[in-house]
């Protein structure tokens, strides 16, 4: 089936295009969520009418997204969850679990805008997208913990990693001094 997409689509194309997708897909998906419009001579006729207020509508919008991305550029959700001795989560955390903790620090999301592969099963932090408009999209920090001191510690551990400096390094030095002070 030939569409008009109404607004750019990830993986499909932008707007005003005529593309060819499954049946399906845009009966299921594109038509529904007004994203599309068959691609009859009628409908092309109606979207080439529309076409100036569609634009400016998807130009307001992206801005205000941007605006929206520029506040949430940096943004760290903490999610306590129960865990097993190895990390092993007791359940997972899925994309509604990141919208829920993103709306309470403050930002309305949904968790169709999370993109989230899989559900995280272990603890540590994850770096999530955000997508607040089909242009724009933001990087989430998720920090997985079973406390919040085991929360900070794994913030204080991650932005060690981004310097550079090893773990294993300092844990060397530290029982080199240990074995200092033995001897003394």
């Amino acid at each position: 089936m030939e569409v008009i997409l109404l607004e750019r689509v990830e993986k499909l194309g932008q707007m005003g295009e005529v593309v060819r997708v499954k049946d399906g897909y845009a009966r299921n998906f594109l038509l529904p969520r007004k994203k599309a419009l068959r691609a009859t001579a009628a409908n092309k006729a109606v979207y080439e009418k529309q076409k100036a207020q569609l634009e400016t509508q998807n130009l307001a919008k992206k801005g205000e997204a941007e605006k929206v991305a520029v506040k949430m550029a940096g943004l760290s959700v903490t999610l306590l969850r129960q865990a097993g001795d190895s990390g092993q989560l007791f359940g997972s955390v899925s994309a509604r679990d990141i919208a829920e903790g993103v709306t309470a620090a403050g930002f309305t999301i949904s968790r169709q805008q999370i993109a989230l592969t899989a559900p995280i099963k272990t603890i540590g932090v994850y770096s999530v997208s955000a997508a607040l408009h089909p242009e724009v999209s933001v990087e989430v920090k998720v920090n997985v913990a079973r406390s919040e001191a085991e929360a900070e510690k794994q913030v204080a551990a991650e932005s060690l990693l981004d310097e550079g400096v090893t773990l294993e390094g300092e844990d060397a030095e530290a029982g080199e001094e240990a074995g200092e002070e033995e001897k003394a």
